[in-house]
């Protein structure tokens, strides 16, 4: 099986680098790109999936961090989104410790006025203190158990996976492909035509070209599903800074603003800034000068502009083409996700890649599980929009008038009258994220668990003090982010 991937860039390289290490004995990998067209990337924050991916193949932490100049990561702040002056992380965590089968979300609200759900949470501690240090795999069962992902310059992921893709085999053509060759009767491609001429064939083909989606869109005419009447945020200006004075945030920044929100990405090297915004409620140059004037450190580049739109592929895998990443599908990052919808699409293409002739019943399961996933993703980014109070803009006001999908609005209703959030069998953000995130927002329940609401408040404050007091130690003992990292920079006081 000769496998032909489009497009370098991040998806590319981990597509690349996946298939040579994981499926060496079935596939030649060929990727094809041109140092002419620029790639996306501005600096990436993720979730903890990448760790997997990184192990599974063979990537050493220390050696992936110094490489692309990474910091560890904790969880989301959200500051600004359910009121301006509010603030609360979204961790790689639990809160506390179920009791039973019943979550300590329920006991937390029985208790009556007990401290903010975060001082219950041990990565929301450690971020607020500018603390880190690696889980112990013994305690992930309890309160102490959490996880971890990381933040860095996506500009150096890409040549860090590339060496090791060409390690394991993986042939790289410099080339931009101006024509693609296709069966008449069946629509397949048989091979991309490069602008020297060159004719590179393949039996399996992978669209990581990013929006452009040369393959996925301009040969199979694969249709687009738009959700900007959910997510109308269209637009994004990046701004990196220098490094201020202070602790390195182990945790990843995202600040409402007027027509959006922005990001902080705390890196070794320096800060990642943008501001995602709507187009019909901001223009450009006043984006542009609203991200400069919140920055934390000095400009070190002119604002880039970045347009895109929310949605996705109705099938991300037609005939013999695959589509990974940008090309798949995009949401805008506002929980650090994009690597993992591509991190999840070569999962599951690796899970169903074709022996010999490729079977609509693996194509049909692949596409119905990356459909899954972003249908999922788009209902929690769409909760951190319609769960507000703001109105102090028109674009806050029409988010918190939006008509949400179906599916969120029975989630919502779920918990507003229960406190149970609705589990399913596959999908990204569980229990703990939605928890995190309603609380934060300040949608609280009408109902809780019967058994969490027979108990005595009291003693529940006299469990949950011990329990505060417990994360306070656990914290204080933990080595400052900078120091993990090496870099010797003092963290402030742990709260």
């Amino acid at each position: 099986m000769r496998t032909i991937i489009l497009g370098g860039g991040t998806a590319g390289w981990m597509t690349a680098a996946a298939l040579a290490r994981l499926l060496r004995p079935i596939t030649q990998v060929t990727l094809i790109e041109s140092a002419e067209i620029g790639i996306v990337g501005v600096g990436e924050a993720t979730l903890p999936h990448i760790r997997a991916f990184n192990q599974r193949l063979g990537i050493d932490e220390e050696s992936f961090m110094a490489a692309t100049l990474g910091t560890f990561k904790l969880g989301i702040d959200f500051r600004d989104f359910g009121a301006v002056g509010e603030s609360y992380i979204h961790p790689f965590g639990s809160f506390g410790a179920p009791i039973g089968d019943v979550g300590f979300h329920h006991y937390w609200l029985s208790a009556g006025a007990p401290p903010p759900l975060e001082r219950f949470s041990l990565p929301c501690r450690m971020a607020r203190a500018a603390r880190f240090a690696h889980p112990d795999p013994r305690e992930e069962a309890d309160h102490a158990g959490y996880g971890y992902a990381y933040q860095f310059d996506a500009t150096r992921f890409a040549p860090y996976l590339r060496a090791r893709a060409e390690a394991d085999g993986v042939t790289r053509i410099e080339g931009r492909v101006v024509g693609v060759d296709r069966i008449g009767q069946t629509g397949d491609v048989t091979a991309l035509i490069l602008s020297d001429g060159r004719r590179i064939e393949g039996d399996l083909f992978v669209d990581c070209s990013g929006f452009a989606a040369r393959l996925i869109e301009g040969a199979m005419a694969a249709p687009w599903e738009d959700w900007s009447r959910w997510l109308p945020c269209d637009r994004a200006v990046a701004l990196p800074c220098a490094t201020p004075a202070g602790p390195i945030e182990p945790y990843t920044r995202a600040t409402a603003m007027a027509a959006g929100w922005r990001w902080r990405i705390p890196l070794q090297h320096r800060v990642g800034n943008g501001y995602v915004y709507s187009s019909a409620h901001l223009g450009d140059d006043a984006a542009a000068d609203a991200i400069a004037g919140a920055l934390d450190g000095t400009p070190l580049a002119e604002p880039r502009l970045l347009r895109f739109r929310a949605g996705r592929r109705r099938e991300s895998w037609v005939g013999n083409v695959v589509s990974v990443g940008l090309a798949s599908g995009f949401l805008e990052p506002l929980e650090s996700t994009s690597l993992y919808l591509a991190q999840m699409a070569i999962t599951e293409l690796v899970e169903l890649f074709p022996d010999g002739a490729i079977d609509p019943r693996d194509r049909a399961e692949f596409n119905a599980r990356v459909d899954s996933e972003y249908d999922r993703i788009r209902d929690f980014l769409i909760l951190h929009y319609t769960a507000t109070r703001r109105t102090d803009s028109d674009f806050w006001g029409d988010m918190r008038a939006l008509a949400v999908p179906d599916t969120l609005a029975e989630r919502i209703e779920l918990w507003r009258e229960t406190g149970r959030v609705a589990q399913y069998s596959r999908g990204l953000f569980l229990e703990p994220s939605w928890v995190a995130v309603l609380v934060g927002q300040g949608i609280l329940p009408r109902g809780i668990d019967p058994r969490a609401a027979a108990a005595e408040p009291d003693r529940l404050r006299r469990a949950m003090a011990a329990l505060d007091a417990d994360l306070t130690a656990r914290v204080a003992a933990m080595p400052d982010h900078g120091a993990t990292l090496g870099l010797g920079v003092c963290a402030a006081d742990a709260a």
